[in-house]
């Protein structure tokens, strides 16, 4: 596992980047249940979206870990 993320000389924690890289994953999913509109089948659409957001950043750190 890598320390630190070197971006422009500033220091990021993996973490932040793992998330961020998360939410734009999670962004396209969102959109692509919505235009098929499948969220009509989930009953708390926020805890739903927010547990997305955990599965991926698990999946990202995971990937991450493997290749660096």
């Amino acid at each position: 596992m890598i320390g630190e993320i070197d971006l422009f000389g500033v220091f990021l924690p993996p973490l932040l980047v793992w998330v961020v890289i998360a939410q734009l994953i999670g962004t396209v999913i969102h959109r692509v249940l919505a235009a098929y509109g499948l969220y009509r089948y989930v009953w708390h659409r926020p805890l739903f979206d927010f547990s997305i957001l955990v599965i991926l950043t698990g999946l990202v750190s995971q990937v991450m870990n493997h290749v660096f």
